[in-house]
């Protein structure tokens, strides 16, 4: 042991001839204290490195397998015979029958579970606008998780566009071949536009999941984390740092839940919002939500950065800047007792979460599958569209999120907030409840083409999910999806 600490100090004496004004500090400080400094230091670095490995794992394993997904048969091949039947000639009687009746598609053909991933690659995780070609291995990964959370086939569809005119006009044009739109990492202020006119245009759902699918797990997470601090929703001030298209839609479905919208200071990379900002009101038809954001939040009139959007808020929302310094720990120091902290920028949070904790919040969560409290779409989206699918919806409405988020927050609380603030992806069982919660709510508002009851819909979402983890784990056994090469070892 002693050794051990004579390393210790040997690494501490070493840094202080690099840093004078670290060694100045450590000086200062008795032996015990200089050995827990490392030891923290030593901590925080494991931390940081195992934060590190999924994305060396995905450098490694991406060019291995060539892709996630492809393209697999769902009727049998018996003989060549079968070519007849599947192919011409005998298919030209399901195209006559489609013409006759246009509704048939869904049953002669695999639209009823096909959608449609459309990114411009603007504005892919927190990396901005690196193209539609680097946006297709996220849309790829977007695609596994509809197939193997929620039995939905799903095509990554990565366009060269460059406009809010020509995302719409080639939505509008796939419309036939799918059964719903997910609009993915498309950059503001044309998301909210290229969603809307979809919305009002399009007859199958159009579901911006950046907006949308953050917005209903979010709100899910916050639900809870009152819970557990003991306050109510009508009680809080909230900062939201960040006013893309994920925040954007967190306030509405805040203010759709009954929020004072005065008791929220949102915060932009310019500064906080209202009424003076003067960069927003000259382009205000083009920046329609975060203007009516600057006219209807703040009520106390605060101006300033991220740190004074913080000061006394109960709750931080943030989906920003990737950090981990774009929220500093002393500002969390500042906020209310009992702070709730979410910190959702990929692929590194605006503050790594031990350093929240350390900074006295509460309650801390991240938009990372590998760090606790996830709050990430992944775990709303493979429900909500199995649930519009299987009733044919002709829309995804704000409603039927809500109906999403209070699956989500309930399946939590039944089986043990300890155990994290929302489902994990592990519990695969909660997406045929949010399948069936929201197919009865598209029923309830009259935008669903099939009748189906609650037990129906959980049914038919068990038996999609299930064949779909199934046919992975066959393909696995058999070796058709190989097993990844051992990992090279440190030398």
């Amino acid at each position: 042991m002693t050794g051990l600490f004579e390393d210790a100090f040997a690494c501490l004496d070493d840094a202080e001839r690099r840093a004078d004004s670290w060694a100045a500090y450590l000086r200062l400080l008795r032996p015990a204290t200089r050995c827990a400094h490392w030891w923290s230091m030593t901590e925080t670095l494991d931390r940081q490195r195992r934060a590190d490995e999924p994305a060396l794992e995905a450098l490694r394993l991406h060019p291995f397998y060539r892709g996630k997904i492809q393209t697999a048969l769902k009727c049998p091949v018996r003989t060549l015979d079968d070519f007849a039947v599947w192919y011409t000639p005998g298919v030209a009687a399901s195209s006559r029958a489609i013409a006759a009746d246009p509704e048939l598609v869904y049953t002669h053909t695999n639209k009823a579970n096909t959608i449609a991933i459309v990114s411009d690659g603007s504005r892919v995780l927190g990396l901005g606008d690196i193209g539609p070609e680097a946006a297709l291995a996220v849309m790829e990964g977007k695609a596994l998780l509809f197939k193997y959370l929620g039995g939905v086939d799903a095509v990554p569809i990565c366009v060269d566009a460059h406009s809010p005119d020509e995302i719409v006009h080639l939505v509008e044009m796939l419309q036939p071949s799918f059964g719903a739109v997910n609009l993915e990492d498309i950059s503001q202020p044309k998301c909210f536009e290229v969603l809307d006119r979809l919305r009002a245009s399009m007859r199958i759902p159009v579901w911006h999941d950046d907006q949308q699918g953050t917005a209903t797990v979010a709100i899910a997470a916050l639900h809870n984390a009152l819970g557990i601090v003991g306050k109510s929703i009508d009680d809080i001030d909230i900062a939201m740092i960040g006013m893309g298209a994920a925040n954007v839609a967190v306030l509405r479905l805040l203010e759709a839940g009954g929020i004072d919208p005065g008791r929220v200071v949102a915060c932009d990379s310019v500064g906080i919002l209202g009424p003076e900002r003067d960069d927003i009101e000259q382009r205000r038809l083009e920046f329609r939500d975060k203007w009516r954001v600057c006219r209807e939040t703040n009520a106390g009139r605060r101006t300033g950065g991220i740190r004074d959007a913080i000061v006394g808020a109960d709750v931080c929302i943030a989906f920003s800047k990737p950090g981990p310094d774009t929220i500093e720990p002393s500002w969390i120091a500042e906020m209310a007792d009992d702070a709730i902290v979410f910190a959702c920028a990929n692929p590194t949070p605006e503050i790594w979460p031990w350093d929240a904790t350390e900074a006295g919040a509460r309650i801390v969560c991240t938009g990372r599958s590998d760090f606790p409290n996830q709050v990430n779409n992944s775990l709303g989206f493979p429900g909500i569209f199995r649930g519009v699918l299987d009733v044919r919806a002709s829309s995804i409405t704000d409603e039927m999120a809500l109906a999403a988020a209070d699956v989500l927050a309930d399946y939590a609380r039944q089986r043990g907030l300890e155990h994290g603030l929302l489902p994990t992806m592990t519990e695969w069982e909660v997406v045929p409840e949010i399948a069936a919660a929201v197919g009865i709510t598209a029923q309830r508002q009259g935008l669903a083409a099939i009748e189906r009851s609650h037990d129906d819909l959980i049914a038919a979402a068990r038996t999609a999910i299930e064949t779909a983890r199934h046919a992975t784990e066959v393909l696995m056994e058999h070796g058709i999806i190989p097993e990844p090469p051992p990992a090279p070892t440190a030398e």
